[in-house]
């Protein structure tokens, strides 16, 4: 593959301070409408709402100086004392009107960057007030009635689409004829042709933050970067992206970086094959080490548990079309019902929070009917390729779901598999959501290796077999470390019967990791042996918070 950005130099550090103001914004933004071949007065400055906070200024008690070092703790009159010093009629930064394609393929009209200018009632650009970066504060229901009525939609590309290649860097063409003409503007009266997207150029604590607008096609997107890093080489300023991420597209791999409550949330690119991703993986782990991050915790009694965060594994094709889920329906079908007669792959590497409310519940902890319904379904399944991508999703979709009818809290996530909602949901993924997060590398690999075997299982010999009705037994019986390593051997038999050489011993550390051993006594010929089991927690009822309505867990009923 080759990299959206050439020179890692050319990406600012957010720790240093390049000295970047208002007046370095405007001349990079000048820059690049000569590179988009728009005319530079499109660049226009955007200035803060000094009404606003003037307003806010004279709410203020008399005797209070809003610049005092004791007021700057308040977060309003923080931002307040940073604009009063800053000066109401200096520019925040500039923003670029930008729009690009309106369907795919381009039509020549489409070929070109298309701008134009803001017309204001207020005759300049004001920004919404707050501190975000101006991208998020844009005024764009101050933008003329008749733009916002005609406002085209944009189809969406079929995700089954062939595409063709990315265009390489050497191989992007920009505007050399200098500066644009400005009779290229549209006619100022004519309001359907404002453009309602923007590119923002901020400086930010002597940093200069780009904010790239929505793009509707990853081409449009990558040759926009492209662009804002010729800019940055030819004026030698590293910049700072940021603004909305590239439209989603199976040529484009990435890795996400997410702050999620209580974690970080690591989304990985697609592996093409097992080497691919024991390198990812271990790296990974490695990368979080040398960060001090960690994958365990210890509870306040010594515990050692995940930290609670998911190991999501998601399986696909490199395309939706080639997606094994949606070519074999029968696969899904062998793996539910497999997981469904083998408890101890729901229970040995999930989390400490499981049953019927929690994050991943399995298809037998909601309605009693349920297994019933799916036994409807399954019926309806043949074995080998169908050319009806959509059959799988319209089959299970209100049946792979948690009792309140959530289609994402489930062991097997279809969401993203052939969703009619639209183009983003038909990806022909199926996300296994019942993993915790193991606390070594090595753990998560024999977890993925141990998916492996058994989709390669059920795509050389479907599974056949009626759903069982545990009952009880389910909540009771599967709940005890002794009977979930028994249902362990058989599924490690059963692989091993069909020629795949797994080993029981791989998965030892998972047993001691879920279920620690405590002691062990000996009397006579009998030996007892104490360790951890699972319980099944569920939510209590609505309960109104800081944080508004949430229902918390119930772990009062812990046991050994």
């Amino acid at each position: 593959g080759e990299p959206l950005w050439q020179d890692p130099a050319l990406l600012g550090r957010v720790d240093k301070d390049y000295g970047h103001d208002v007046q370095t914004a405007a001349r990079f933004g000048r820059q690049l409408c000569d590179l988009l071949g728009v005319p530079r007065k499109c660049c226009q400055l955007a200035y803060e709402d000094g009404l606003y906070y003037l307003m806010q200024e004279q709410n203020l008690p008399k005797n209070l100086d809003v610049l005092a070092q004791k007021l700057k703790g308040d977060l309003d009159r923080r931002r307040l004392a940073r604009l009063i010093e800053r000066g109401y009629n200096v520019p925040a930064g500039a923003i670029i009107p930008l729009s690009r394609s309106t369907g795919w393929p381009l039509q020549e009209a489409d070929k070109h960057w298309r701008s134009s200018l803001w017309p204001m009632k207020r005759e300049r650009v004001v920004l919404i007030p707050g501190d975000s970066p101006m991208g998020l504060r844009l005024p764009l229901n101050d933008l003329p009635e008749l733009a916002k009525k005609a406002d085209k939609i944009t189809p969406q590309r079929d995700p089954f689409e062939p595409r063709e290649s990315l265009a390489k860097r050497d191989q992007m063409h920009f505007s050399d004829s200098g500066e644009a003409p400005e009779d290229a503007l549209p006619d100022p009266d004519d309001y359907e042709a404002v453009v309602r997207t923007a590119l923002c150029l901020e400086a930010r604590g002597g940093r200069l933050h780009v904010f790239v607008p929505p793009l509707e096609y990853l081409e449009d997107y990558v040759e926009l970067v492209a662009a804002i890093e010729e800019t940055a080489a030819a004026l030698k300023m590293p910049v700072i992206i940021e603004g909305y991420e590239p439209p989603r597209d199976p040529r484009l791999q990435k890795l996400l970086v997410t702050p999620d409550p209580g974690v970080i949330e690591v989304n990985v690119h697609p592996s093409n094959n097992w080497e691919e991703l024991v390198a990812t993986t271990t790296a990974l782990y490695e990368e979080a080490r040398q960060a001090r991050l960690s994958t365990e915790k210890f509870m306040l009694d010594g515990r050692h548990t995940g930290t609670g965060g998911g190991n999501h594994i998601t399986l696909g094709g490199a395309t939706p079309a080639d997606s094994p889920l949606l070519r074999r329906p029968d696969l899904l079908r062998s793996l539910i019902t497999f997981w469904q007669h083998h408890p101890s792959l729901s229970y040995l590497f999930s989390g400490m929070f499981i049953g019927p409310t929690s994050q991943a519940p399995r298809v037998d902890e909601g309605r009693d009917e349920m297994l019933y319904e799916l036994e409807v379904a399954f019926s309806q399944m043949s074995d080998g390729e169908v050319p009806q991508p959509w059959l799988v999703d319209r089959l299970l979709r209100n049946l792979l779901i948690d009792v309140t009818g959530n289609t994402h809290r489930a062991e097997f996530c279809i969401d993203k598999l052939y969703s009619p909602n639209s183009a983003t949901g038909r990806l022909g993924i199926l996300e296994f959501r019942g993993f915790e997060m193991p606390p070594h590398s090595r753990m998560a690999l024999v977890q993925a290796l141990l998916l492996r075997a058994l989709v390669a299982r059920f795509w050389s010999e479907p599974y056949h077999k009626p759903l069982v009705r545990w009952g009880t037994e389910l909540h009771d019986r599967f709940m005890l470390p002794h009977y979930i390593w028994q249902d362990m051997k058989f599924v490690v038999q059963d692989l091993q019967a069909h020629g795949y050489p797994f080993q029981l011993e791989w998965l030892a550390a998972f047993e001691e990791f879920r279920f620690p051993h405590y002691g062990r006594v000996q009397l006579d010929d009998i030996e007892l042996e104490l360790r951890w089991a699972v319980e099944p927690w569920h939510v209590l009822g609505e309960e109104t918070t800081s944080f508004g309505t949430s229902r918390y867990v119930d772990s009062s009923v812990e046991r050994l």
